[in-house]
């Protein structure tokens, strides 16, 4: 299995952390690598429903973006990119405050297809919510950024 690049990894963090719907929701990523990913959100009222607790919409997003890029660095192509086909999940205990943390982990990979799930916790450890999603591999779709990104694996 190859290794991947930190420049890379450094690189693409500090894009996904600077996408506009990441800023949005206050999501950042604070960790990626083959097979895993770890993102979390502070939550803010921006965050809450109407009866003060915290969307679903933000534990999906969550659960998205971990299951996502837990597969990222599993494509063995430099060039290659994805998107979700799907997106199952539980929700298993409100939020209001806090931190919340998701870990991706990818569970199986294909040519064009992988699967991953994530589990998103509180700051106290209790589980809130887990998915699973389903994720197409696109061939040539890396984010368009200047300069060019560095090599994705090292040699």
């Amino acid at each position: 299995m190859k290794t991947p690049n930190p420049e890379h990894v450094e690189r693409l963090v500090s894009v996904i952390n600077s996408s506009p719907y990441f800023v949005l929701i206050s999501m950042k990523i604070r960790e990626i690598g083959i097979g895993y990913s770890l993102f979390e959100i502070d939550l803010e009222e921006k965050h809450l429903q109407p009866f003060g607790l915290a969307h679903g919409g933000v534990f999906a997003s969550i659960i998205d973006s971990a299951a996502s890029w837990a597969i990222f660095y599993g494509i063995e192509d430099e060039n290659g990119g994805l998107t979700s086909v799907d997106l199952k999940l539980n929700y298993l205990a409100p939020a209001v405050y806090g931190k919340l943390l998701a870990k991706g982990r990818q569970i199986t990979l294909g040519k064009t297809l992988g699967y991953a799930e994530a589990q998103v916790t509180g700051e106290s450890g209790k589980i809130l919510a887990h998915g699973t999603s389903t994720v197409m591999i696109v061939p040539g779709n890396l984010p368009v950024v200047e300069p060019p990104f560095p090599p994705k694996f090292l040699e």
